[in-house]
């Protein structure tokens, strides 16, 4: 039998390969140039060589100068409070989860629970499809909240919306430990496996005690699966030639979605579905043929699932476009469960971690996303259409007419949004684009050509409402060569990740330009060779490394869970986890540690309630990642012989995804 390495290995690998082409600079290098030449002014400024030097430059190296004051003082033990008040957990690394003291962690639902009304009871050992399309599905991810009723700012009541993002068939099933599961998985494994990715809408309500529950039998409650939720296609590659396949002729409807990260909540309270890493799911062998150039740009085929076998939709060979109808945000109406999900192709194809709304100047929307993979780009999307939030029908087609934008950063610290427009900078038939289809399906290639900066594996990008500043976590990039580093900043083989800071040019998100600076470089300051840079009042716990999920609280405050996969034992020692970032003041960079997931699972869906008492996370695959750097384990983890059996720790019940609510015993609002 052939050996394949681990499924999160490979699951990683996918993320951390950067697909090989022509590319502009790094972010990395951008960033070491500007520190590099902000070194050099302040040098000639000392030494009085810039009397005669025009005032643009002048107006730079002071600029500059004061950045690096500020860089200089955020060193510093902050003098100001923190806008935190909690006390700390430690780094660490066990069996379940820890919460700051003085709060609450409670299981709000797990993978199996009943969703839909008629959901039976989970019994591992007796799984179907049936069952699991009325059951809460794996891998919680994005977790989002709309209050009820629809239109306030309710904290006691909403429904909550949540992605499941992909599975670990081999804690999933039994009987698969040992075996390459492409291999052995039954056909009714796989349906099973599909009818678990997807979303799920619940309603839930805060009891008078102040405990959360799922509202049994809400009529909101529903399943979104890969395995038979329709969707419509939307937007300018809808019922395009390369939509179109054997099963859907019209280009105009597709059966689910599939490997959604992160996400987002629209102004109009639709629910943003991300769709990431779809290349693993697709099966075959890449061939020259029309869709080569676009396949190879996507990684596809993955070959990480045995789907193909049984589903030709997932046969590449057999039917070459349907990867292009994956890749896309997914729009859903949880308000109306008849409603069908629609893909928003105006937003482009590419791996898309999430979807983050805000508002420009003039009430346009504006949707930030992070392409998440190794040397990828970060993007915007601007409706052409204002916002109506006094008709909420008048918005359903903001999202498929509008512009898609590509970043580049220069290394002064600016940034230009550009527009990926047909018939501009050579994005026309010259280059194989013959539509503005091409361009959505092929965003990746257009953006190559427009000379986009590469970024070290964009995830989350989150605007701030209070500041209209923007954060975008960079989780690493481990391939970074040593050639792409220098003396001032040497972060080659970066493991730890670091988060930038956006400002939009005049406070508009429609603004074509922008500021950039590091808010901070990530993994252990104690460390030199690390070259990490935060605040000095940040504790021996209160750094992390690899960023990802974000999310502002009702304060303007930000919260960062991290993903370090399989590595965590050697970028921090550390289970991943919830952290309280100051970003303003004397404390800007100051980390503070607040929740840790359980051995083997990943950090995902930060979201609060309106007020901030209630904290929703989603904690992803335990028992999955580094289980074999587990000490008192240290093997690789299965459904029969799991690295721990949270949230139940039931003999014979293997480990289960779940969304935790967190909440403060005296009630109050999260963090303080």
């Amino acid at each position: 039998m052939t050996k394949h390495p681990s499924f999160e290995e490979e699951l990683e690998s996918a993320d951390d390969t950067p697909v090989a082409r022509q590319t502009a600079p790094s972010l990395d290098h951008i960033w070491q140039r500007r520190l590099a030449r902000r070194s050099v002014l302040k040098g000639f400024a000392q030494a009085g060589l810039l009397a005669g030097a025009s005032t643009s430059i002048l107006a730079l190296a002071a600029c500059d100068d004061d950045n690096g004051k500020q860089a200089d003082a955020a060193t510093e033990p902050a003098v100001d409070a923190s806008r935190f008040n909690f006390e700390e957990i430690a780094h660490g690394v066990d069996e379940t989860h820890h919460v700051a003291p003085g709060y609450d962690a409670a299981i709000l639902i797990r993978w199996g629970d009943a969703v839909v009304p008629g959901a039976p009871p989970f019994d591992p050992l007796n799984q179907s499809a049936a069952a699991q399309r009325l059951q809460f599905g794996y891998n919680n991810d994005y977790v989002g909240f709309i209050p009820l009723p629809y239109g306030t700012t309710s904290s006691d009541r909403g429904l909550l919306c949540v992605n499941h993002e992909y599975t670990n068939d081999d804690l999933m099933f039994p009987g698969l430990a040992g075996t390459d599961f492409r291999e052995t998985e039954t056909a009714e494994q796989v349906e099973i496996a599909m009818a678990a990715h997807g979303g799920s809408i619940i309603e839930i309500a805060r009891k008078a005690d102040g405990a959360w529950e799922v509202v049994k039998d809400s009529s909101y409650n529903r399943r979104i699966t890969l395995l038979d939720t329709e969707m419509t296609i939307g937007g300018p590659a809808a019922g395009h030639p390369r939509m179109q396949t054997s099963e859907d002729p019209t280009g105009l409807r597709v059966i689910g979605t599939v490997n959604n990260c992160a996400g987002g909540i629209t102004p109009w309270g639709t629910y943003l579905m991300a769709e990431e890493n779809v290349n693993m799911y697709f099966r075959g062998h890449l061939v020259p043929g029309p869709e080569q150039m676009s396949q190879f740009r996507m990684s596809i085929p993955g070959n990480r699932f045995p789907w193909g076998k049984f589903h030709k939709r997932f046969d590449v060979n057999a039917e070459p476009r349907e990867p292009n109808r994956f890749g896309w945000i997914v729009e859903v109406n949880p308000l109306d469960p008849s409603s069908m999900p629609v893909k928003r192709t105006a937003l482009g194809r590419f791996k898309h971690e999430g979807a983050e709304t805000t508002q420009s100047k003039d009430g346009h929307v504006v949707i930030y996303m992070g392409d998440d993979q190794a040397n990828e780009y970060l993007y915007k999307y601007v409706s052409r259409d204002p916002i109506n939030l006094k008709d909420r029908a008048a918005n359903q087609h903001l999202l498929d007419d509008g512009t898609l934008y590509v970043a580049r950063f220069a290394e002064d610290g600016t940034g230009q949004w550009m527009p990926l427009i047909h018939g501009e900078n050579g994005l026309d038939a010259s280059n194989g684009f013959n539509d503005m289809a091409d361009i959505l399906i092929e965003a990746r290639r257009a953006a190559d050509i427009l000379g986009a900066t590469p970024l070290d594996r964009p995830e989350d990008v989150q605007p701030d409402a209070a500041t209209g500043k923007v954060y975008m976590a960079l989780t690493n990039n481990k391939g970074r060569r040593p050639e792409n580093i220098d003396a001032v900043n040497p972060r080659a083989k970066n493991e730890w990740g670091q988060i930038v800071e956006l400002t939009p040019h005049d406070g508009d998100h429609a603004n074509s330009g922008f500021d950039w600076d590091l808010l901070v470089k990530c993994g252990n300051p104690a460390d030199a060779a690390v070259d990490a840079e935060w605040n000095k009042a940040t504790s021996e716990n209160g750094w992390f490394a690899c960023p990802d999920n974000m999310a502002t609280d009702s304060k303007g405050r930000l919260w960062v869970a991290t993903d370090q996969g399989s590595a965590w034992s050697a970028t921090t020692g550390s289970a991943d986890g919830i952290y309280a970032l100051e970003t303003e003041g004397a404390e800007r960079g100051t980390g503070h540690m607040f929740f840790r997931v359980p051995v083997g699972a990943e950090m995902c869906g930060p979201c609060f309630t309106p007020d901030s008492t209630t904290f929703f996370v989603a904690v992803q695959h335990p028992a999955a990642d580094g289980t074999k750097d587990f000490a008192g384990f240290e093997r690789e983890s299965s459904f029969e012989d799991p690295a721990t059996r949270w949230p139940d720790f039931t003999a014979g019940m293997p480990p289960r995804p779940s969304v935790v609510v967190i909440t403060a015993k005296d009630k109050g609002v999260i963090g303080g």
